[in-house]
Formats: structure tokens, sequence, C-alpha cells
């Protein structure tokens, strides 16, 4: 494998890394939690017309159906491990056939389903949507990584700079988004706020003027990326670390030793699937960099 190659690998392996636990993470909590199926499922203003005609039951037998509810829930499990043959499937992507490769885009197309169902839950706050970008598009960065064939992406800036933008699209979504909840402009969360005073030991106002910050921030570095030179990879980096550190909170933000099995059964899904968050700016601030900076860190792996 030449220099060039182990560059891309190592690209291609983070990546990998970001999809698998996004899968799992999603799959672990299908298969043992309940997501917002329900907010629609249950909504007789949307669903009662279509109960009624396709089962020919009315609203309030459906409603009060245990068949119907365990449908629900067996539906909620089937998309459980559905996830986890994903998460299975991108581990052995490089071996699998090809057009297997595309289930991925399925994938991708329910976390889109997924992440809209949350925006109905938060009574269709777009920001609740745009704030999963980065985990419903993985999936797909990860293919056109490997379905544009760049073992000379290195080289190549114009592939280079297509899927980077992307990615900085991706993340500037995220970040912006989850700034809006952090800043007040949507109702913030409570979450946010316990798990702020959880790690830092901080009074309630301190938590509160914290996420104004860390909120202002998230606009601020959703600008920057798009800037180049060192100022956008900079501003790359603050995403990779802001990225890991608001996934890593949902575990360190709730722990409590006594229940750490209980702690870590609840919560490490939803350390997993936020794994995107630093990882494709991790993978965008390699595929960005100078070429001189490349060069030398390939004769350094060599």
């Amino acid at each position: 494998m030449n220099n060039n190659s182990k560059y891309q690998q190592l690209i291609f392996r983070i990546l990998q890394v970001a999809v698998i636990a996004l899968f799992v993470g999603r799959g672990w909590q299908h298969l043992y939690f309940d997501p917002p199926f329900r907010t629609l499922l249950w909504d007789e203003s949307w669903m009662s017309g279509i109960i009624e005609t396709l089962f020919n039951i009315s609203w309030e037998e459906y409603a009060k159906s245990p068949k119907a509810d365990a449908n629900i829930q067996s539906t909620v499990r089937g998309f459980g491990w559905f996830y986890m043959f994903l998460a299975a499937l991108t581990l052995f992507i490089r071996k699998v056939p090809k057009r297997l490769h595309w289930l991925l885009v399925a994938g991708s197309v329910s976390l889109i389903g997924l992440a809209l169902l949350y925006m109905k839950n938060a009574f269709f706050s777009i920001g609740q949507f745009f704030e999963y970008s980065l985990q419903f598009l993985a999936p797909l960065f990860l293919l056109l990584f490997i379905h544009n064939r760049l073992p000379k992406q290195v080289q190549d800036r114009s592939s280079a700079n297509r899927l980077t933008l992307l990615m900085k699209i991706a993340i500037a979504l995220t970040f912006t988004c989850h700034g809006l909840y952090a800043v007040g402009f949507y109702p913030r969360p409570v979450l946010f706020v316990q798990m702020t005073i959880n790690v830092f030991g901080c009074s309630e106002g301190m938590a509160h003027n914290f996420l104004d910050f860390v909120g202002y921030m998230d606009f601020i570095v959703s600008a920057l990326i798009f800037l180049p030179g060192r100022i956008g990879r900079l501003a790359l980096l603050y995403c990779i670390f802001w990225g890991l550190m608001t996934s890593v909170a949902r575990i360190w933000g709730n722990f409590h030793p006594e229940f750490i099995a209980e702690i870590l059964f609840a919560w490490t899904p939803e350390m997993l699937y936020r794994f995107p968050h630093f990882l494709v700016p991790l993978a965008a601030w390699l595929i960005s960099k100078p070429q001189t900076e490349v060069r030398a860190e390939q004769r350094t792996i060599s």
C-alpha cells in the first residue's frame, strides 16, 4: 500500500466508524427504547382517515387495540434490526457485493424519516430536523467516498473540494441548529442545562451563560468553516472538539457510579449515534489539508 493509499484508508476508516456507530446507536435505540413513531401513528388528525380506510375499523378501536400497539412496537424493533444489519454491512463494506452498498441509501432515507418524526414531535421546529443532518447524511458521505473511486483524491482537489463542501454544509446545519437550542431560540432543553451542571459542577445560572456562549460559537464556526485556509481548518478543529464533547457528555453528564450499568445502557446509544458530529468534521479536516501537510504526514506514516 503506497503512502497516498494509507492516507485515503485513514479517511475511509473514520467515515466507516462514524456510520457503524450511528447505525449501532440507532439500532440499540429502536430495539430497547421508544423513538417517536407514535407521534405520527397515534395522531388522530393525521391517521384516522388512513386507519379507517385501510383497516375498516374506527379510530377508537385502533387507539385502544393491544394488537395495534404490538404491531407498532414490532415495526420499531424491525427498524432496530435493520440498523444493526446496516452496521454489520458497513463493517464489511469493502468485502460485500457492491449492489448491497446501496442499502446504506435506504438507511439514510429511513433516518431522514426519523428526523421528520422528531421534528413533528417538536411542534414542527425546522431546526429539530436539520440538527440531524450529519447523521442522515453520514452514510451517503461514506458511499461517495467509496464509489467516486478516490485513490487519488488528495491530488484531485476538485473532487476533494466537492466532497468537503457537502460535509461542511451538513456540519453547518447540525451545529447551527444545535446552537438555536443552546441560545434559547427554541425552548432550551432541560437536559442541556442539567448535563452542563453535572459536567462542570456549576450553578444553573452559569450553565445558562455557558450554553449561550457555546450556542453563539456554533453559529460562528458554522460560517467560518467555509473560509479557505487556516481559519476554516481551525473552525473544523473546533467542530471536532465540540462534537466529541457533546457526544461524550451524554454519558459523562448523566453518570452516577451507583447506577453505572443502567446509565451505560440508557446513554451509550445516544453517544454512539452522535459520532458523525465529530468524525465527519475530522474527515473533512483531513481531506482539506494542504498538499504540503499531506505529503509530510505520508512520509511520517511510511
